[in-house]
C-alpha cells in the first residue's frame, strides 16, 4: 500500500463515506464532508486519480480503486479505534473525541496503532464481563 499524506487520506475516507451504493460518490458530497470548496476537491481528486486510488469520468461519480478502498478502510478503522479509546476509556466528550481522532489518525505509527487496538479490545471485553 502506498504512503499518502493525511489530507489525501481524509479525502479517501470522505469518498468512502459519501458512496452511494456501488455507484460512487458525488463531488458535492465530498465537498460537504471535507468542508472545502470545489477547487480543493478537484485538486485532491486529480492527485488521487494520478496515484491510481480513484477513478472518475469527466463530471461523473468518484469511485475508489481496490487500493484506494484499502487505504480508506484503514483510515476509518484507525479513526474508530482512536475515537473509542478517547471517548470510552479516557472519557473525552464524543464531539471532542471525533475531532481529536481525525488529527491523531494521521500521525500514529502502525506499531502504536496495533497496541492501541489491542488495549481497546481488551478493555471492551473486560467491560462486557462486568
Amino acid at each position: 500500500m502506498q504512503k499518502i499524506t493525511g489530507s489525501m487520506e481524509d479525502y479517501l475516507e470522505a469518498i468512502s463515506i459519501a458512496y452511494n451504493g456501488d455507484e460512487g460518490a458525488r463531488v458535492t458530497d465530498i465537498k460537504i464532508l471535507m468542508n472545502v470548496k470545489t477547487p480543493s476537491v478537484s485538486g485532491a481528486l486529480k492527485t488521487l486519480k494520478q496515484r491510481g486510488l480513484i477513478t472518475q469520468e469527466r463530471y461523473g461519480l468518484v469511485k475508489l480503486t481496490k487500493e484506494g478502498y484499502a487505504i480508506a478502510r484503514e483510515v476509518k478503522k484507525k479513526h474508530s479505534v482512536i475515537s473509542a479509546f478517547l471517548r470510552d476509556i479516557v472519557g473525552v466528550r464524543p464531539a471532542t473525541a471525533e475531532i481529536d481522532a481525525c488529527k491523531i489518525e494521521h500521525i500514529l505509527s502502525k506499531e502504536t496503532f496495533v497496541k492501541l487496538m489491542e488495549f481497546v479490545s481488551k478493555h471492551t471485553k473486560e467491560q462486557a464481563k462486568k
